[in-house]
């Protein structure tokens, strides 16, 4: 406010006022860049409104900054438009929208288990990348889960080294290893029972007749899915008949590579008639 004073040649004055005003009425100029964010290992990341500015500038001084969004999370991962708002000290305000790239570059974080599995009858066994896992875990979520090796034969028996992959929606992965027991407990089968055998007495005790019948298990056979097999038997001998007649129950022990077993029974008879 401005007061003008006029006077005359005998210093008479007279006075008057006027104000004169400045205003500012143009908003600041809003100018904005895209960035991009990586979450967290918890799935949370944070920006403020500066990383989106540009050098927004206003004719008359300063600007505050304000952004739509400064929190984002697993939801977020992917392109996001935000807005910039610039206001100046007079409070006009122009707005610019950006874009805010999301990123997941966590890896999950990979948990395996031992585990026992026992081949079936046919010498077969499966397992799956789930009983395996032993709480896999990731910010965003776990999507798959791979094992290098689910199926196993008897050529697997003992302990086996497998890998678990874990991945996350964003195909961040992690791996870790476990180890697959593979147990045969599968007894063999006997598909033919040894047989009672009945010979004329030689005088001799039948030795001869005796250990053929011996070795052939009492012509039983037996087949199992992982083998070997291996036969036993738990005769004493006929020894002490001296060539006179007798019998003898014997019992047939077939066992597998697994130690698994089978038995049949038979008996040998020297008659004379």
């Amino acid at each position: 406010t401005v007061t003008f004073t006029v006077t005359d040649g005998s210093g008479n004055t007279a006075t008057t006022s006027a104000t004169f005003t400045i205003e500012d009425t143009t908003a600041p100029t809003a100018l904005t860049q895209d960035i991009t964010i990586q979450l967290d290992a918890s799935g949370d990341a944070t920006i403020t409104a500066s990383q989106v500015d540009n050098t927004s500038v206003d004719a008359c001084g300063g600007v505050s900054l304000s952004v739509s969004q400064t929190a984002f999370d697993c939801s977020h991962v992917g392109t996001n438009t935000v807005t910039l708002t610039v206001t100046d000290d007079c409070g006009n305000t122009s707005t610019d929208e950006a874009t805010v790239t999301v990123q997941d570059v966590t890896a999950p974080v990979a948990v395996a288990q031992n585990i026992t599995i026992q081949l079936d009858s046919d010498g077969n066994a499966s397992t799956t990348a789930a009983a395996v896992d032993n709480g896999s875990s990731d910010a965003c979520g776990v999507t798959t889960l791979g094992l290098s090796k689910t199926a196993f034969t008897c050529a697997d028996l003992g302990n086996n080294t497998v890998t678990l992959t874990v991945t996350d929606p964003s195909n961040n992965s992690t791996t870790t290893t476990a180890t697959v027991t593979v147990e045969d407990n599968v007894d063999p089968v006997i598909t033919l029972a040894a047989a009672d055998e009945t010979v004329e007495c030689d005088g001799s005790g039948n030795t001869a007749q005796f250990a053929a019948w011996l070795s052939n298990h009492g012509g039983s056979t037996a087949t199992d899915a992982c083998g070997p097999l291996t036969w036993t038997h738990n005769s004493t001998g006929l020894s002490d008949l001296c060539g006179a007649t007798g019998a003898e129950t014997v019992t047939f022990t077939v066992t597998d590579g697994s130690g698994n077993t089978a038995t049949t029974s038979a008996t040998f008879t020297i008659e004379d008639t």
